[in-house]
């Protein structure tokens, strides 16, 4: 009877991780009817928003309560890392693949490491060291640098792939200093909110509108926002609140798998056997930087806005 709970927690942070998984599906409709990455990035992040508050308008409503001053960091974190993050990965997946763009975004944890022992003066362990060797050789696997001699993506690609994975992890060193006087919920709400406010006045989105007569669009959209966004969030979050640090780690590494399952079954991704490997490198030094808590016992906090 134990087992019970554990196992529901477990399928719930699960199913929320796959959710995440499933953004290639969505995305794609919408380059196939001319949105640029700009533009999926405004639709996402404005209909995320429109849900997300919604929601806690509903639910949460005195969760909205802020601080004038801590806006400065949910602006930050909307713009520098959920804006530019999303465009740097959808730009990789427009111009590469889907399973590409989801390896060089999980090096964020990496990059999280790196910034968090400038800003924060937290130690570099050797478990720190061997999770960014991980990452960089699983890295040069999947974009085929390695072995010596392969073909590789364009510079350009790959510059972009890194950055998504930067810009995703500003979003730890933006948040951090807030986490302790909000709900993640009501920082993922005003991050987005900023998000959409950035994003509405940067991209030609409101120029295509004519474009959302088409039925396919509103599915996409609507998708994108409700189930890798929204759906993916409330489930992964209401599984952690259960769920020991280790176990967590672990099952987070399911997002990506399931973003290179559907690439490869769905839009036309070829991976060979040493990209498969890069892929499994890249996760394991995100398993060895996300679970570095659990043997000091300290709960893991979620910080995942996928």
């Amino acid at each position: 009877m134990e087992n019970k709970p554990s196992m529901k927690t477990s399928s719930t942070t699960i199913a929320g991780a796959v959710c995440w998984g499933l953004i290639g599906l969505f995305i794609a409709p919408l380059y196939a009817r001319g949105f640029t990455a700009w533009d999926v990035v405004a639709i996402r992040g404005i209909f995320s928003f429109v849900f997300l508050f919604a929601i806690m308008m509903l639910f949460f409503r005195d969760q909205l309560q802020t601080r004038i001053k801590d806006h400065l960091f949910f602006a930050s974190a909307g713009i520098f890392s959920l804006a530019l993050f999303n465009y740097f990965y959808f730009e990789v997946f427009s111009r590469s693949s889907l399973s590409l763009a989801v390896t060089l975004l999980y090096t964020g944890p990496i990059f999280v490491m790196i910034l968090s022992r400038i800003f924060f003066k937290e130690p570099l362990t050797a478990r720190k060291v061997l999770a960014l060797a991980s990452a960089i050789v699983g890295c040069a696997l999947v974009v085929r640098l390695l072995p010596l001699g392969s073909e590789s993506i364009s510079s350009q690609t790959l510059f972009m792939g890194v950055l998504s994975g930067f810009c995703y992890a500003l979003y730890s060193i933006f948040t951090k200093p807030i986490t302790k006087r909000y709900s993640a919920l009501t920082i993922t709400t005003y991050t987005f909110f900023y998000m959409a406010l950035f994003m509405s006045l940067t991209s030609d989105v409101w120029r295509k509108v004519d474009t959302f007569r088409y039925a396919d669009v509103w599915i996409a959209a609507l998708l994108l926002a409700l189930i890798s966004t929204v759906a993916a969030y409330v489930l992964y979050t209401s599984g952690l609140k259960h769920l020991e640090a280790g176990k967590a780690s672990i099952l987070a590494t399911i997002e990506p798998i399931v973003a290179v399952v559907v690439g490869v079954l769905f839009l036309g991704d070829q991976l060979l056997p040493l990209q498969l490997f890069g892929i499994a490198l890249v996760l394991y030094s995100a398993i060895l930087i996300v679970g570095r808590k659990v043997k000091s016992g300290k709960p893991m906090r979620e910080n995942h806005y996928f």
